[in-house]
């Protein structure tokens, strides 16, 4: 009877412009971490541009966890969209962070490695951004859904190879000469990584509202 009603009654969509939204701030964080490592000039402007947008999503974030406690209809359970929510900020805070060790250490020129990780958070950010919309008719776009959250895992893991290879070509070139370019550049990789870890959290969350709603 319960479900009946639910499914009776109008449910609050605007979660997903909310969603869309914040996905729009981390797909622009994630090319503006691309144009980081790239180097250059433009470099200071970029980081800038992340910590802009970081704040964007804090701010939509919480305008979420509001609606969630000021909605009497959602369109799937309230954990799940806090949990999705609060991923999908996770992962902006990680870019945010990883600028900030950037801007630390003074960072202006990177490894191959670390650009190349830099395009698998832009890939990763982007199917994330791709599935976000299709979560409004989750039924209809489940296998889609399931598709990306596993191109995702996939991503993920390239990004590991590319984390490990990076750490041993750090120590095979300053691991004996420059002990702290070694250091400095581990931590760098390691934040990389865990910016792709923070999209298979998100990929993990939608997985889960597809198994929960189809």
């Amino acid at each position: 009877m319960l479900s009946l009603f639910r499914k009776l009654m109008p449910r609050e969509d605007r979660f997903f412009d909310y969603f869309e939204q914040h996905s729009r701030t981390v797909v622009g964080a994630a090319e503006a971490l691309q144009q980081v490592l790239a180097g250059g000039p433009d470099m200071d402007k970029h980081c800038d541009r992340i910590v802009a947008l970081e704040d964007q999503a804090d701010d939509i974030t919480r305008e979420v966890l509001l609606a969630v406690r000021r909605s009497f209809i959602t369109p799937f359970d309230r954990g799940d969209i806090k949990d999705l929510i609060q991923s999908m900020d996770d992962a902006i805070d990680m870019m945010h962070k990883t600028v900030k060790t950037i801007r630390l250490y003074e960072q202006t020129s990177f490894e191959p490695g670390m650009r190349e990780m830099g395009d698998v958070v832009v890939k990763a950010a982007h199917l994330i951004a791709e599935a976000i919309p299709l979560l409004d008719k989750v039924g209809v776009h489940a296998g889609r859904l399931s598709a990306i959250t596993e191109e995702v895992t996939r991503v993920e893991g390239r990004s590991d190879e590319l984390h490990d290879q990076g750490l041993k070509n750090l120590f095979t070139q300053y691991g004996k000469t420059d002990p702290m370019a070694y250091i400095i550049g581990s931590e760098i990789y390691g934040e990389l990584e865990k910016v792709v870890d923070r999209f298979e959290d998100v990929a993990n969350e939608i997985s889960g509202i597809v198994i929960e709603n189809v």
